[in-house]
């Protein structure tokens, strides 16, 4: 897990390593929310470019990052999903209320739009 601040975008990047289960979740949960709160940040960006599995508490963990975004008036984006994954995040209806993008710049640019990213 790598949790770092794009300070100029008011974001922080969580990039999901391996497989995000109960044991990760917390760990992810506690620096993202560390990081926002010393940084100001307010948007989320999750790279899910190397994860290999997610269960329930991923859920939990990609919700609870997005509640805290939507509250501080920011917005939440994920890119690099593999097709397991984009089928739990469709499933679950995460995909109604986090934007998934093909790449990290398309990401920045969904955020820099305010949420109107259509592409």
């Amino acid at each position: 897990m790598v949790v770092k601040n794009i300070g100029e975008k008011r974001a922080i990047l969580i990039k999901v390593e391996g497989e995000l289960d109960h044991h990760m979740a917390a760990k992810i949960k506690e620096e993202a929310d560390r990081k926002m709160c010393a940084t100001n940040a307010v948007n989320v960006i999750f790279d899910l470019s190397d994860m290999t599995f997610m269960d329930s508490a991923g859920i939990g963990v990609m919700m609870g990052r997005f509640k805290k975004a939507r509250t501080l008036g920011g917005k939440t984006a994920v890119f690099g999903t593999n097709a397991q994954t984009l089928r739990i995040i469709k499933m679950c209806g995460m995909d109604k209320v986090i934007k998934i993008v093909p790449c990290f710049e398309k990401a920045v640019r969904y955020i820099d739009k305010g949420g109107s990213y259509n592409g």
